[in-house]
């Protein structure tokens, strides 16, 4: 049997123009499916509001100071911790309420968080969630040395929180006698360099 061959110019010319046209409406079909389908992929705001990891660059955190991006709703505190400030987190355990987070140690913190007086995977670094643990508010940082307004004199800098009182240390561990139960939150974490971190994105995931 051979193969019959059809002459595209033996085609007339009306319905060339509707098939052309019907090829046309097909394949704006098909991408109008596509696309659709492709933006499911991305990651929505629903999904990001549930808890997807944050990035944040702390490539110009100089020593001493602090940012804040925000995860889940909340404020999560970055500070890079000076010498002078983290010699001074070992002489506080006395002062404090769970040096150790020993009391709530999955609420507070993730296992692979150092439960030394850091807190912390990289001690120049700490990383909390700026919530009290009492109400829920934001306590101010207070990081200079020394006698302040609702601070006792040998005060080696930290957070207050204002509501009621509470003080927390460099570390985030709330000191005693204050309203808060417990130590501010580490959320989990990790370094993707030396310069970036993920907030919200599990160690051992």
């Amino acid at each position: 049997m051979s193969d019959t061959l059809v002459d595209s110019t033996a085609i007339d010319p009306s319905k060339r123009t509707w098939l052309i046209a019907s090829g046309c409406a097909g394949a704006i079909g098909a991408a109008a499916v596509a696309v659709p389908f492709v933006s499911s992929m991305q990651p929505s705001e629903k999904a990001k509001g549930a808890g997807a990891p944050v990035e944040a660059d702390i490539s110009a955190l100089k020593p001493g100071d602090k940012m804040t991006v925000e995860w889940r709703g909340k404020p999560v505190w970055i500070v890079r911790r000076t010498p002078e400030q983290l010699a001074a987190l070992k002489t506080m355990d006395a002062q404090l309420v769970d040096p150790k987070s020993e009391r709530k140690p999955t609420d507070q913190a993730p296992d692979y968080i150092k439960r030394d007086e850091t807190r912390s995977i990289k001690p120049e670094y700490l990383v909390v969630v700026g919530i009290c643990t009492h109400l829920g508010c934001s306590p101010g940082d207070r990081f200079q040395a020394g006698p302040q307004p609702s601070l006792p004199d040998d005060w080696k800098g930290g957070f207050l929180c204002p509501c009621h009182g509470s003080t927390f240390d460099l570390a985030g561990r709330v000191f005693k006698n204050k309203p808060a139960p417990d130590n501010l939150e580490v959320p989990p974490h990790v370094y993707v360099s030396d310069t970036t971190l993920l907030i919200g994105a599990d160690k051992k995931a």
